[in-house]
Parts: C-alpha cells; sequence; structure tokens
C-alpha cells in the first residue's frame, strides 16, 4: 500500500514536471517585445539625432567664436581658457554621434 502511494506520487510529480516545462517553452520572457520596439525606434531616430547634435554644435562654435571675437576687441587679450573651453564644447558635440552609434549599435550611413 505504502509503495504504490509512493508510486502513485511519484508519477504525479513527473506528470507534474512535464506539463510545466512545456508550458515554459510556450512563452516568451516578458519585455522582450518592448525592448525591440524600442530598439527599432532608437534605430529610426538616430539619423536625426545625430544631425541635431551637429547642428548644435556649429551653432555653439559659432556663438562661442562670436564671444571670443568680442573679448578680444574689448581688450581682454588672455582668451586661451574661454577658446580652449568652447572647442572642446564643440569637439563633445561632434563626436557624440560616433559614440551613441556604438552605443545602440547603429551603423554610421
Amino acid at each position: 500500500m505504502k509503495g504504490l502511494h509512493l508510486l502513485g506520487l511519484n508519477g504525479l510529480l513527473i506528470l507534474i514536471f512535464f506539463l510545466s516545462k512545456t508550458e515554459a517553452f510556450a512563452q516568451s520572457p516578458p519585455g522582450v517585445a518592448e525592448f525591440q520596439e524600442v530598439e527599432s525606434d532608437i534605430k529610426k531616430f538616430y539619423v536625426a539625432l545625430s544631425r541635431l547634435s551637429f547642428v548644435v554644435g556649429a551653432v555653439s562654435g559659432l556663438l562661442g567664436g562670436l564671444r571670443v571675437y568680442n573679448n578680444w576687441q574689448m581688450g581682454r587679450h588672455r582668451v586661451d581658457v574661454e577658446v580652449i573651453s568652447w572647442f572642446g564644447a564643440c569637439l563633445f558635440l561632434a563626436t557624440i554621434g560616433f559614440f551613441l552609434s556604438g552605443l545602440y549599435r547603429v551603423p554610421l550611413t
């Protein structure tokens, strides 16, 4: 009687195990579809965002150049730090597109 009860319990556990295993294969992990949708959106908007960073860099460079020229004309001849800071900002904005393409695995076109 004890062996029959143990055999029935083992059979029930094996049946539950196999049923749960087949159900697990039928499901996909949660959030995979959302991640794929976000990835495709980022790839679509990447070109526009990289061009925007170039435009912002160009405008920033023009404003920085005008500001340095104005300071030079006003008699402040020690504008080295200001030139370096504006150049660094423009360089950062110009190269951020390349780093974002590597981060999001978007090919440069």
